[in-house]
């Protein structure tokens, strides 16, 4: 049973609580600046909002360098308002540097695609290249519209590191999208790692990556690892398999 001495406490506790629900305002938890700056969505999904920068238009390579020679322009062949690969030229990388940014790419295997496994429409979009070839973080492309491979190799996965969570893949000859929104890692002065890179992912719409946190940078044989680096420039690969080559489009980048 409660005493006097404590009736009294727990009589001035809900006095007090009830004089500062009356006190309080519901302006008192309205924040109104800074403004967001407005932005004009584009009126067909998947086009490039305002703030978008344009990376393909379907006309030509001009944001695009080879990546064997940055002083040089990318040679891929652009026909039909697509870009296809070219893979006696190699890789091919975005002139411009990127950190964090929101990523939008259209990718089609050709629908008369032959091999199997990793040597059926292989690509991959690096989301930061940071070095000649094949370095950077990689997140694979590839027929995988039942086409066995390992899971961490099918499209949608970060390479060697992290398969998607399902496999959204349309059939050979349709176009497939990615949405990527990519948070770039960050290091300490002496080279250590402060943050890792973070991937979210969406294939045809659907989540694939979420929020994933990279082991590093990705490594076609061993582990991956960092090593420190800055801006970096988003990279298309060339790959080697001998299947038809693969054709992207509507490539926009927003910095976040």
């Amino acid at each position: 049973m409660m005493n006097g001495k404590h009736f009294a406490f727990a009589a001035i506790s809900l006095l007090s609580t009830t004089m500062i629900k009356a006190q309080a305002k519901p302006e008192d938890t309205e924040v109104w600046k800074p403004v967001p700056k407005v932005v004009t969505p584009a009126k067909t999904i998947g086009e490039a909002p305002s703030d978008a920068i344009i990376l393909f238009n379907g006309k030509n390579l001009d944001e695009w360098v080879d990546v064997k020679d940055t002083t040089t322009a990318a040679k891929w062949l652009v026909k039909h308002d697509e870009l296809t690969v070219n893979k006696s030229s190699g890789n091919i990388q975005t002139k411009r540097r990127f950190t964090d940014y929101q990523l939008h790419i259209e990718w089609r295997v050709p629908k008369n695609i032959t091999g199997k496994g990793q040597a059926r429409g292989n690509s991959g979009v690096f989301l930061a290249s940071t070095g000649a070839g094949d370095d950077g973080y990689e997140m694979q492309v590839l027929d995988s519209y039942e086409n066995e491979t390992y899971v961490n190799g099918q499209a949608a996965s970060i390479y060697k590191q992290h398969p998607p969570l399902v496999n959204a893949s349309r059939k050979p000859g349709e176009w497939q999208v990615y949405d990527v929104i990519w948070t770039a890692p960050r290091f300490n002065e002496d080279g250590s790692l402060k943050s890792p890179a973070r991937v979210t992912a969406f294939h045809n719409g659907v989540l694939v990556q979420n929020n994933y946190e990279l082991q590093g940078a990705t490594r076609y044989i061993g582990k991956a690892e960092y090593k420190q680096h800055g801006p970096s420039p988003i990279k298309l690969q060339a790959h080697g398999d001998k299947s038809e080559p693969l054709s992207f489009r509507n490539i926009w980048v927003r910095e976040l």
